[in-house]
């Protein structure tokens, strides 16, 4: 995990500057650099000390992120479920983050897919560059490094495979099967993620159907991510993704039992530590927007290591990309809006070309 920067001696080499927008992986950056301990300064991302491991609170914070059970919230029994709704809200204002258990995905399913990512980003680059990503962040399948290093002052240790999978499902064709899995993944993570929006509904004092008719969720847009954090010589210097929100409703995301997510609670970065066969939901600007600032689309970075390569699948689950999305209404009649309305596609571009900071796609809209 992170660990205190100490900062480089006068006497020790410059390390070299690399634009992100000229290599093509840092996978294949990071393996030809072999045993060295300089890492490009473009790529040195954390300028203040952390010592976030070595704080009690901090490690206290990570025992306590909340857990919902899936079963309980669509349980049939009327205590069990309101209960879980409760739990829910809670979550929602409390912490913007939770784990989910017992959602039904299946491990083997789950396994399938950590090993054809993995598989994926081990291909030669030559069978990647068809998916090279230089088109518009609507394209539908984009494979590249960094966040958007046309506009970055500083780099990102991370290579990144996005692809968008409805309501059309677009993926890559290799390696084979992972195109298959990749399909039932998504489809099963919609439905989870319809029916928290259902339960968030309710925990808003809502109909149950609320969020999913304001936003067309049903034909929503839907952004399959997969990420690879290589192992960095020096992680104490760099982040594999700086602090930010996300874009859309609800982001699920499952990663292979490597370390690295964190999330910003009463300003301490706190590890986020999943329990076995759990999903990390995160809730996402949209959802903030909708709830009037109810619940809040959490901060959130990627740190690194120097050993294990760290592999996470994100779904970013958003409204219709052509739905103008603002407060819902039912919560503007005894409140004053917090944010304009925008189309999401508008939202979702924007965040896609801008350089990768804090809220401040979402500060764009917010209303003084």
């Amino acid at each position: 995990m992170a660990s205190a920067v100490s900062i480089p001696s006068s006497s020790q080499p410059e390390p070299p500057m690399v634009h992100a927008s000229n290599i093509f992986s840092i996978k294949e950056l990071a393996e030809s650099k072999g045993d060295s301990s300089l890492i490009p300064s473009t790529y040195h991302s954390i300028s203040q000390l952390h010592h976030d491991d070595d704080d009690d609170d901090a490690e206290y914070l990570a025992s306590s992120i909340p857990v919902i059970d899936f079963s309980h919230l669509t349980s049939h029994h009327p205590q069990t479920h309101t209960k879980a709704v409760q739990l829910l809200g809670k979550a929602c204002a409390e912490w913007g983050v939770f784990m989910l258990t017992n959602h039904g995905i299946p491990e083997k399913l789950v396994e399938k897919l950590m090993e054809k990512s993995g598989e994926f980003h081990d291909l030669p680059i030559e069978e990647k560059k068809e998916f090279g990503d230089n088109k518009s962040p609507l394209e539908p399948i984009r494979h590249g490094t960094s966040f958007c290093p046309q506009v970055e002052k500083v780099h990102y240790w991370r290579d990144y495979l996005k692809a968008n999978t409805f309501p059309q499902f677009n993926f890559p064709h290799k390696p084979p099967g992972y195109r298959d899995v990749a399909y039932e993944y998504s489809q099963k993570i919609r439905g989870l993620a319809r029916k928290l929006l259902e339960g968030i509904s309710e925990s808003l004092g809502l109909a149950s159907n609320s969020i999913i008719e304001s936003t067309e969720f049903d034909s929503g847009h839907q952004v399959f991510v997969v990420n690879m954090y290589p192992p960095c010589p020096q992680p104490q210097l760099a982040l594999g993704l700086p602090p930010h929100s996300d874009i859309g409703l609800l982001t699920l995301l499952t990663q292979n039992g490597v370390g690295g997510l964190q999330v910003k609670h009463h300003g301490k970065w706190v590890n986020v530590n999943p329990l076995s066969n759990s999903i990390t939901v995160i809730l996402a600007d949209q959802l903030e927007v909708l709830s009037n600032g109810r619940y809040e689309g959490v901060l959130h970075r990627a740190i690194l290591n120097n050993e294990e390569t760290r592999i996470s699948v994100v779904l970013v689950n958003g409204p219709a990309l052509d739905k103008e999305i603002g407060p819902l209404a039912e919560l503007l009649e005894k409140e004053k809006p917090l944010f304009k309305s925008m189309k999401y596609q508008d939202y979702f571009q924007f965040q896609q070309r801008t350089r990768l900071d804090d809220k401040n796609t979402l500060y764009e809209i917010r209303l003084n």
